[in-house]
């Protein structure tokens, strides 16, 4: 029996040979140019994880609070009270690099829909980002669009964006990362899932046309960008914030009437995915008929329908005789709603076209009984990463009192820090923030940048702002250059630090979500990152007790060069976690507040310039190990960061993260537009380098009232020991920021650098 496609026709669906043979295997037969193109999208990467599914089984899924962990359209918690929150974490990288504005909105607009297919109202968003570095016209470009869609698409669609984060890098020069976090609160009294169950229920068909706009975008996600990705500009999704903002209204009045017994967004793959996985999860099967479906174009194939990744669509399974009522409630928002089809006892998706079967498969064959790929892992670490942990200290210059002499020119301290607060990774990301709505639904606590999490008030529909106490910290965390040079230790890193920018807010931690953003899997060094990046994760979940509800991967984010060799991003694997508030009216922002309260260092361990900011930035070297995490300390530190928060005591809490304690001290004094004298030893063993701008976990900056200086030293010396340190003082307005004596710069100076760096960067 000839194969009726050609390796290029079935390499073109991201099928290798064998995956195809496996497909015959499974059919009893060819597959025609639909059931291909069907398999081509949910044997991808994006849908079904074939090269990490083995990897995340290590996570910890289960905990108190973990209402539904991974395997739904979101994760849920428990926040009590009665209060549910829906949150999950996912990636548009590809369209983003394609077409950046486009990319980005539509990123926004499909994890608002994963939050609202749980039956959860959207109250907040997120974002983590990644470009190459703004000297590069092409990142400008990328830069804006990617902002400018987040923005546009948010705003209209009235979901406050709260938080997140920025970076800049080289490393990310040809692949940027576009990572959309988003948040709900349940409004329905069941969680809304998404496996079909009830033979003979109707198939509802929801939302906007179908087009074909988002053609075969899993496969576009799961594959190298190179010089022919424009051509790929079909697989970029085209939004519309209006129609989903009725969609969301139309849905949560649906799943209300409990006529609705599983939902599921169309996104990646598109009615594919939503049919297999639907059938697949109830083991049950579905017929769908394509005619039934709203189209926005002529003359449509099925393998178009089926591939389409068209925005603002939904499928639902309702309760027979039923389906008129949720029908009228879309038409009443101006939606389009059909019944498409049926739940059928066979356990296969079977698709019909002009009155004939056009494809036929098992349903578990498209979503659970797909290929899993357990590669080789090495044995040893590779070169590249044994060569950057050769790297010591003493190959820098030595300092002096006064600073340190790099390439042929003497650099003071200030200057320095000057230059570090001038970097914009560190710098302050206004640019961006102020695009965003941060205000929409009026329960945003902590406006972006203020503190090191965001904080959302949770409100209940009915309910009044003054009777709602309890709220839910959000923050995105990664440093990629850690996990780069020590993927095992890095992602630890990425863990802890979600957890310590929660508990600088008051937040107890609670959950975690997951985007793991790699390179190729088939690599022998990604496969190696991408494995130890998934142990550290999964260690330093159970040690934080924050589950993984869910989350995302994101492999084959690497673009050739001119030679035609790949060259992957950082290895990133970004964590979202959310924190629970008891009293919105107990938290804290980074800022010093008021002048003579006494600053605190929590935690003491040494700091290393090994992968710092410094490194990269003041000497060009991206080399030496990540700081390595001590959980006892880290837990502790925590603990006492968010008791003193809740006791009243502490006014304003900031984390020791890039660019060691010099730079956040800093950024305590910019924020607070005060001043602080401080006085600082960790060791005589220190060089002035390391005691400035080393990094390290488990450090945590706080300003005290006085009044309660000595009940806080009790605490601290009860809960820590000898591991905190006492500072200093916050000054006046108009002061200084003076460390020991080696740092001296006036706040307004501080200020302006800092807060124009991005914009100058755009400008020039």
């Amino acid at each position: 029996m000839s194969t009726p496609f050609s390796q290029e026709e079935i390499s073109s669906q991201g099928l290798k040979p064998q995956e195809y043979q496996e497909i015959v295997n499974r059919l009893g037969r060819h597959p025609n140019k639909a059931e291909l193109g069907m398999f081509g999208v949910m044997w991808s990467e994006h849908c079904c994880y074939k090269n990490s599914r083995p990897l995340l089984k290590q996570f910890p899924t289960q905990g108190d609070r973990i209402l539904v962990g991974p395997g739904e359209n979101a994760g849920v918690v428990d926040l009590g009270d009665g209060l549910r929150l829906a949150f999950k974490i996912e990636s548009h990288n590809h369209p983003s690099a394609i077409e950046p504005f486009q990319g980005a909105a539509t990123g926004v607009g499909g994890i608002l829909r994963d939050i609202f297919t749980m039956g959860a109202r959207p109250i907040a968003s997120l974002n983590s980002l990644r470009f190459g570095n703004l000297d590069n016209n092409k990142t400008k470009q990328l830069f804006t669009g990617v902002v400018a869609g987040i923005a546009h698409y948010g705003n209209c669609v009235g979901v406050p964006t709260v938080g997140g984060e920025v970076y800049f890098d080289k490393a990310y020069t040809g692949n940027p990362l576009v990572n959309a976090m988003a948040l709900g609160l349940m409004e329905t009294p069941e969680i809304v899932k998404s496996g079909a169950s009830g033979i003979g229920n109707p198939v509802l068909y929801v939302g906007s046309t179908t087009g074909r706009d988002g053609m075969g975008g899993a496969s576009f996600a799961s594959a190298e960008l190179t010089d022919q990705s424009m051509d790929d500009r079909p697989a970029v999704q085209v939004g519309d914030p209006f129609l989903e903002k009725s969609l969301i209204e139309a849905c949560l009045e649906a799943f209300k009437t409990g006529a609705v017994v599983a939902a599921q967004d169309m996104g990646a793959a598109g009615i594919t995915c939503s049919t297999s996985e639907m059938a697949a999860k109830g083991g049950v099967g579905i017929e769908l008929d394509l005619d039934k479906i709203p189209v926005r174009e002529k003359g449509m194939i099925p393998y178009e329908y089926l591939l389409s990744e068209s925005q603002e669509r939904m499928l639902f399974v309702a309760q027979k005789g039923r389906e008129q009522e949720l029908i009228d409630i879309f038409h009443r928002w101006g939606l389009h709603a059909v019944v498409a089809g049926e739940v059928i006892a066979d356990p296969i998706v079977r698709i019909l076209f002009q009155g004939e079967i056009a494809a036929e498969i098992p349903a578990s064959a498209l979503a659970d009984d797909t290929p899993i790929y357990h590669r080789e892992l090495l044995q040893d670490p590779p070169q590249y990463a044994q060569n950057a942990w050769q790297w010591t200290v003493d190959s820098l210059p030595s300092p002096t009192p006064d600073g340190i002499e790099i390439e042929g020119a003497f650099k003071s301290w200030n200057d320095l820090l000057m230059q570090l607060l001038d970097t914009p990774s560190i710098a302050s990301k206004r640019w961006v923030y102020r695009q965003y709505d941060h205000q929409v639904q009026n329960n945003t606590v902590v406006l972006p940048g203020e503190g090191d999490a965001a904080i959302i008030r949770l409100r209940p529909l009915e309910a009044k702002p003054s009777e709602c106490k309890i709220g839910v910290a959000a923050t995105t965390d990664c440093n990629s250059r850690y996990v780069y040079l020590d993927p095992y230790e890095g992602a630890k890193a990425a863990v802890v630090e979600a957890a310590r920018n929660l508990s600088c807010v008051g937040a107890d931690p609670l959950a975690v979500t997951d985007n793991l953003n790699f390179g190729s899997p088939e690599n022998a060094i990604g496969y190696w990152q991408l494995a130890s990046a998934c142990r550290g994760i999964a260690e330093a979940c159970q040690e934080m007790n924050t589950p993984v509800t869910g989350g995302n991967v994101s492999l084959y984010n690497e673009t050739l060069d001119s030679q035609g060799n790949p060259q992957p991003i950082y290895p990133t694997p970004v964590i979202g976690m959310v924190g629970l508030i008891p009293d919105i009216t107990q938290v804290c922002g980074l800022g010093w507040q008021s002048s003579g309260d006494i600053i605190y260092l929590l935690g003491l361990s040494l700091p290393t310039l090994g992968a710092s900011e410094y490194l990269a930035r003041i000497h060009n070297l991206v080399a030496g190990k990540p700081p390595k995490i001590d959980f006892n300390l880290e837990k502790k530190v925590q603990q006492s960061c968010r008791y003193g928060i809740r006791q009243g005591w502490i006014n304003s809490a900031h984390d020791c993260a890039e660019g060691g304690l010099a730079v956040a001290l800093a950024e305590c004094c910019i924020k607070g537009k005060k001043g602080a004298e401080i006085e600082v030893s960790l060791g005589d063993s220190l060089r002035t380098d390391e005691l400035l701008f080393g990094e390290s976990g488990s450090k945590i900056i706080v300003s005290v009232k006085p009044e309660f200086q000595q009940q806080w030293e009790d605490y601290l010396t009860e809960i820590l020991g000898d591991q905190w340190q006492k500072l200093g003082k916050v000054k006046d307005d108009s002061s200084t920021l003076k460390i020991n004596e080696l740092i001296d710069l006036r706040v307004d100076a501080m200020i302006d650098c800092w807060s124009t760096a991005v914009e100058r960067r755009l400008a020039s």
